[in-house]
């Protein structure tokens, strides 16, 4: 069932947060928008409403399946680190505990989904002009046709690494990340659920959730940024050679305050959406 509830509640989430998903992309790996409010207007001007959900039905799939397996990796590790500690499944689980559960939901979630990450920054990254916003003769075709048409460019192209570029960023983010978003919900669902009750209620589930993603994601906003642009990097282009290699450079270029771009979108975006999953997730596994 935590399968289940994870999926749905992962689907429901990107269709919420995908546009601001996409301004933050756009924002993390170029440089000529001089802010949110800059980006999103170019973006409507040039590529109108369906510029900010380039991707979404592919990201819509690939998320609602690795939450699933998230949320189930999370819960079946939790249950067996109690059993191995306490000798029951169902004992109370420490802060540790909860921390490694969350770190190896992190870890499995990303072998899932770098591949539809790296699809989906090329496809947000990709300019393909309205029709309003050109002129008549114009007859440029966009490079990626949908999600699934760029993962097959990329494979023909950059080989299975290009699949997996980034990796080692996302790794890092994910697992840091999880770790801190899982226990950050345990613990504000222990302190705000009154003494006598079993389950926390519906409002402190929406808060829980809510700031469990806002530090979340805050704390992983520059492994989201180095992940971004090593995922952008095309064949061809080459600019970066690694993790560190992408950090040195976007910091020399740019100063250190580069590994924050998107951190107000990224915090913004993470309230809604993770209301949303982990409400979605508690009403599931209850009905």
């Amino acid at each position: 069932m935590d399968f289940i509830a994870g999926a749905i509640g992962g689907g429901l989430s990107t269709a919420v947060g995908y546009p601001l998903d996409t301004v933050k992309v756009r924002i993390q790996t170029e440089r000529h928008y001089k802010g949110i409010w800059h980006c999103i207007q170019e973006t409507y001007r040039t590529e109108k409403v369906l510029g900010f959900y380039k991707g979404v039905s592919a990201s819509v799939f690939s998320v609602s399946l690795i939450s699933s397996v998230s949320f189930g990796t999370y819960r079946n590790f939790l249950c067996n680190i109690c059993k191995l500690r306490y000798g029951a499944a169902d004992a109370e689980p420490s802060k540790l505990d909860v921390s490694l559960a969350g770190g190896a939901a992190g870890a499995v979630r990303v072998v899932l989904m770098a591949p539809s990450e790296v699809a989906k920054v090329r496809m947000q990254t990709q300019r393909n002009p309205h029709p309003s916003a050109t002129s008549p003769k114009s007859n440029s075709k966009p490079k990626y046709r949908g999600s699934l048409h760029c993962l097959k460019v990329i494979a023909k192209e950059e080989g299975f690494g290009g699949l997996y570029k980034g990796c080692s960023a996302l790794l890092c983010r994910d697992c840091s990340s999880s770790a801190i978003y899982f226990l950050t919900y345990s613990t504000l669902c222990d302190w705000l659920t009154p003494t006598g009750r079993n389950k926390p209620g519906f409002l402190v589930v929406l808060l829980s959730g809510g700031f469990a993603g806002v530090l979340a994601w805050g704390l992983a906003t520059p492994m989201d940024v180095l992940k971004s642009r090593m995922q952008v990097d095309e064949s061809g282009q080459h600019k970066y050679r690694g993790l560190i290699h992408c950090a040195r450079q976007s910091v020399r270029e740019e100063g250190v305050k580069v590994l924050f771009k998107g951190l107000g979108l990224n915090c913004i975006r993470a309230f809604p959406v993770n209301m949303v999953v982990f409400v979605t997730y508690e009403a599931v596994l209850r009905f």
